[in-house]
């Protein structure tokens, strides 16, 4: 196989359609846009507008709330922190802190801390000192011999 040869597979890029081409195309004279009126012309946009009745957007309530201050948690399940410790990324000897899961890469940025959830499997003996840890997690951690340390909010801060 050469460069010259190579092409799409059958009917991946179909033709475009060409409007407004003469009778023949199929889509000649009017383009497909029928005979007069606003939708006809060009530089239309009436998208959600209802012939001047209150449009359905606008008659809905509004539901809901987004707190503004919020805390966003970069998120880690045990089953991930073992599976790196097993991979020789994080080492399990050392106090697994913050800083030592961005370091190896299991986590972007910390955002306002790191939560770990009981998803997986833990076998090695851990010392996790994180922001944020679910009951389970910490039952989890524990059961394997080793330790969770939750900070507390005025540590963080």
């Amino acid at each position: 196989m050469k460069l010259h040869e190579l092409r799409d597979n059958p009917g991946a890029s179909p033709k475009k359609k060409r409007v407004a081409r003469g009778p023949g195309s199929g889509k000649g004279k009017t383009a497909g846009r029928g005979i007069k009126g606003q939708k006809s012309r060009s530089g239309v946009a009436i998208n959600g507008y209802e012939g001047g009745q209150m449009p359905l957007y606008q008659r809905l309530p509004k539901r809901g709330f987004n707190k503004p201050n919020r805390k966003a948690y970069a998120v880690v399940n045990l089953g991930l922190i073992q599976k790196f410790v097993d991979a020789g990324k994080i080492d399990a000897g050392q106090a697994i802190t913050e800083e030592a899961l961005v370091a190896s890469g299991l986590v972007r940025r910390v955002l306002d801390g790191i939560r770990v959830l009981a998803k997986g499997e833990v076998t090695s003996k851990l010392n996790i000192e994180v922001t944020g840890a679910s009951a389970a997690a910490v039952a989890a951690v524990e059961a394997a011999g080793g330790s969770l340390a939750v900070k507390t909010a005025q540590a963080a801060e």
